[in-house]
């Protein structure tokens, strides 16, 4: 098993990163909250996870063993796979999360595109005692400043980009991000991202 990745970050989109550690570029999957923590830093640190399956091994990175916690409990939920925890974990950050299952707040989950309501209450239900014995919350650092980025075009087509990774249609997708930025032209592109996650079709 990788534990972690540490490198040059060579390439970062708002749902992919490359790190190149001793001449090998690692490419992973990563959520918006691992996004805000990293752009614009030349070395990174990245926890890792490996997702094997019969047609691909693909790897997700983390940047904090909470925020991988918290993915590999989701994916022990019946009907979440790997790419719904990292949905998941794009729209709220690990603490809030623990605090959305704590609290039993299936509203807050089902604002996730692809989670309805029986599986909100199957994560709370799965979840809720599991986080609270593994302390999970008391771990959270605090939450990431984002800062916002200077080019509106370029915000949207890292947004596209990023809602097409997920799974995303690019046509609704960008019609979606337009809408977000005519209202808020100085939003970073992962509130964008979170925004349209809500939002689109």
């Amino acid at each position: 098993m990788i534990e972690y990745i540490k490198g040059e970050l060579t390439e970062v989109t708002p749902a992919y990163a490359v790190v190149e550690a001793h001449g090998v570029g690692y490419g992973l999957n990563i959520s918006l909250n691992t996004y805000s923590g990293i752009q614009n830093k030349k070395e990174v640190k990245l926890y890792a996870f490996e997702s094997i399956r019969e047609d691909a091994h693909v790897l997700f990175g983390f940047a904090s063993k909470q925020e991988r916690e918290m993915f590999m409990l989701l994916i022990t939920v019946s009907g979440v796979g790997a790419n719904t925890a990292r949905m998941i974990l794009s729209a709220m950050s690990a603490a809030e999360l623990c605090n959305v299952i704590s609290t039993g707040n299936e509203k807050m989950l089902k604002t996730v595109k692809g989670i309805g309501l029986r599986t909100a209450q199957r994560i709370i239900v799965d979840l809720k005692d599991k986080i609270a014995t593994s302390a999970i919350a008391e771990e959270m650092p605090a939450g990431i400043v984002v800062q916002a980025a200077a080019v509106n075009n370029e915000v949207r087509d890292e947004a596209i980009g990023a809602l097409t990774m997920l799974g995303f249609a690019p046509a609704p997708s960008a019609k979606v991000v337009s809408a977000i930025l005519s209202d808020n032209p100085q939003l970073p592109v992962e509130q964008v991202v979170k925004l349209a996650l809500k939002q689109i079709k």
